[in-house]
């Protein structure tokens, strides 16, 4: 059997997903359930909406607990170093061809959001193809738009 493949995560990531899950499983749990016995208690299940908009809701809820609880266990706490070296937890800064403006992501998780930066994913076609390179390279990155060249302006670890 394949081990699971280690989830890259900030400390900071980490511990409010860790807030996060608590509350999936505490409150919001007690909160689903009194709200699936309301609609439950207002007779005729098949033509309820309420209590089917609960299970739903339910359902998502759960997800989410079992998607938090994957990661958690299966976390890598990440720090980012100023080495100027692309890799989860670092802002980039990438100049596309033919484009006069630069962007800035943080590279990670989208748990790790960040401020105003999008988050591009280490898994991401466009991630692949900056991981390990440094300020300064350019790349040709296949996406699924088509190919994109782009040069790396710059590499930093975000102020917290």
């Amino acid at each position: 059997m394949m081990e699971p493949k280690k989830v890259p995560l900030t400390q900071e990531a980490f511990d409010r997903l860790k807030k996060e899950l608590e509350h999936l499983e505490g409150d919001a749990r007690e909160q689903i359930i009194n709200d699936i016995a309301t609609a439950r208690a207002h007779g005729d299940l098949s033509e309820n909406a309420e209590y089917h908009a609960a299970k739903d809701q339910q359902g998502l809820q759960e997800a989410r607990v079992r998607q938090i609880r994957q990661m958690l266990e299966n976390a890598e706490i990440i720090h980012a170093d100023d080495d100027g070296i692309v890799k989860p937890g670092t802002l980039v800064t990438l100049a596309y061809a033919g484009d006069d403006e630069p962007e800035t992501y943080f590279l990670g998780l989208r748990e790790e959001k960040r401020g105003d930066y999008d988050v591009l994913t280490p898994d991401s076609p466009l991630g692949r193809a900056i991981v390990g390179r440094s300020a300064g390279e350019s790349v040709d990155a296949k996406v699924p738009a088509g190919a994109l060249h782009i040069r790396i302006l710059k590499v930093a670890v975000p102020q917290s």
